[in-house]
């Protein structure tokens, strides 16, 4: 199965949710996962969705620690999709190695988000990624 795929269509569910009422996430979310159910990880797609929108406030803490010049308001919906899932990988999921998390994230900035969206990705997580490499050595 195709994991950038899954991202891909957690990313898209995720940006859409934000125009949207949080009650529509189990339409939205069948509606992307039934385009491409043959190809993509349902129950990872479920996990990084269910995980972004269960820890939102502390992943956008971290973005914003992160990215102390771009208030969450001011980045574009599509980067800030792709952070909030990089985000939750790299700090609370923790399964996925942190450069996939990362690349994965910088790929996807490529694929959807404007003509500096991969290289403001990659310092935004970069930052985390420093941020919590310290933490685990205290």
């Amino acid at each position: 199965m195709n994991r950038h795929l899954s991202r891909m269509i957690s990313m898209q569910t995720l940006y859409e949710l934000s125009f949207r009422k949080s009650t529509e996430k189990e339409e939205v979310l069948e509606r992307n996962i039934s385009e491409y159910s043959d190809k993509c990880e349902e129950n990872f797609v479920r996990l990084l969705v269910d995980g972004v929108l269960k820890n939102i406030d502390n992943i956008d803490k971290t973005i914003e620690k992160s990215a102390p010049e771009w208030p969450i308001k001011q980045i574009s919906l599509i980067d800030l999709s792709i952070l909030r899932i990089a985000v939750y990988e790299l700090v609370f999921k923790k399964e996925v190695p942190p450069k996939v998390a990362i690349n994965e994230a910088i790929e996807l900035a490529k694929q959807f988000g404007g003509e500096n969206s991969s290289k403001f990705i990659n310092g935004v997580l970069g930052t985390v990624f420093d941020n919590y490499q310290m933490k685990g050595k205290d």
